[in-house]
């Protein structure tokens, strides 16, 4: 077991690497007392080597792991990659390229919804993970031999897992499905949030747009604090009291400081009441507008519930998570459109499920129970 603690052996260690196919990489970090995820290692595996990187170590430079980062001939594999690929983003700017996600391919293979690493690891790898260290703090040094080894566990199962995953995907002539799926990770919208949209997440109920005006305002006023701050941002100001401001809107700092629930500092609180004051001041034109739930028509609920049974069927029968083909959103477009803009209608989804889904929308099949198995069965015209 290796680790590395200085910028010189990073550099050579990654220069090793540049020379591989492919590597395998993890992260652990933290972030319940942070906005952004704090780095506290990163494990990359090779063919004959992997370490475990100490990016808290002294005069610790990560940056010659960029070399890695970017190098087109080295994919760099990962499992449920999200909350990794923020961390690369943070340090680089950019994400690794080229990049695989074992989960998604997992998901391609029959593993079902969200695999875990560890579910892939015994059936796979035929491995067993050492659970102790996995809630561990990670941010405490030094790091035991215990927490460096189930460290290194996430890299060096990784690699087995990736072999075995894509000769099963090449096998089945799915490697584009893959693709498709991890290409939608590299979108820098994912890593960068937009504190102007920051007011969604809320979910508010109420149609008062000047009351949304406020919610929106506070919100992103709360997600540019906490970026800044590099606070989890309801330490900023909690949901329930962002909503209580919204609604009684204090019109000065003093009336904003009789509220029970709301503890802001002078500053803060001085920028929630200008923020009120601009949301206040939107012209009607300008108010944004809450999410319209859109009412489905009558007696279109059992055929998306059809719809949902179909897929299931077609997922079992090709190995394929559900998820990866179409969710709730999509049954509702095809139940309402047969030309609807939704992935279950287009490429390998289409081949799989789309083009059926249609056709049992259109009456040409149906879904019949035959041995306790249900099955799609033709219909003749005068069915």
């Amino acid at each position: 077991m290796t680790l590395i603690t200085t910028t010189e052996a990073l550099a050579a260690f990654v220069e090793r690497m540049r020379a591989e196919t492919f590597v395998t990489v993890d992260t652990e970090f933290m972030r319940d007392r942070t906005y952004w995820p704090k780095l506290c290692l990163m494990q990359i595996a090779g063919a004959k080597e992997a370490v475990a990187v100490d990016p808290l170590a002294p005069s610790m430079d990560m940056a010659p792991l960029a070399a890695l980062v970017d190098d087109p001939g080295v994919v760099k594999v990962l499992h449920a990659a999200r909350q990794d690929l923020e961390i690369f983003f943070r340090l680089f700017g950019r994400l690794p390229s080229p990049l695989y996600d074992t989960q998604i391919a997992a998901m391609v293979c029959g593993f079902g919804e969200e695999v875990a690493y560890e579910t892939l690891v015994n059936e796979i790898a035929h491995g067993r993970l050492d659970k102790a260290s996995r809630f561990t703090d990670w941010s405490r040094r030094p790091l035991s031999a215990a927490q460096l080894a189930y460290a290194l566990g996430d890299v060096t199962h990784l690699r087995t897992i990736y072999e075995a995953l894509s000769r099963r995907i090449e096998a089945a002539g799915r490697a584009v499905w893959v693709a498709e799926e991890v290409a939608g990770l590299a979108d820098p919208a994912l890593y960068q949030p937009d504190p102007a949209e920051s007011w969604r997440r809320l979910k508010p109920r109420s149609r008062d747009r000047r009351f949304l005006a406020v919610v929106q305002r506070l919100a992103a006023w709360r997600e540019r604090e906490a970026q800044r701050r590099d606070l989890p941002r309801n330490r900023v100001i909690r949901d329930d009291v962002v909503m209580e401001i919204a609604a009684t809107r204090p019109a000065s700092v003093e009336a904003l400081r009789d509220l029970d629930r709301v503890s802001l500092d002078r500053e803060s609180t001085r920028a929630v009441i200008a923020e009120i004051q601009a949301a206040m001041a939107l012209p009607e034109h300008e108010l944004p507008r809450a999410e319209v739930q859109v009412r489905l028509p009558r007696g279109i609920g059992p055929l998306i519930d059809l719809l949902r049974v179909l897929l299931k069927l077609r997922a079992e029968d090709s190995d394929v998570a559900q998820r990866l083909i179409a969710n709730g959103g999509d049954l509702e477009a095809i139940a309402l459109d047969d030309h609807a803009d939704v992935p279950a209608l287009k490429g390998w989804r289409r081949e799989i499920f789309g083009t059926e889904a249609l056709a049992l929308k259109r009456g040409e099949i149906g879904i019949a129970v035959r041995d306790r198995r249900i099955s799609v069965v033709p219909l003749s015209k005068t069915t």
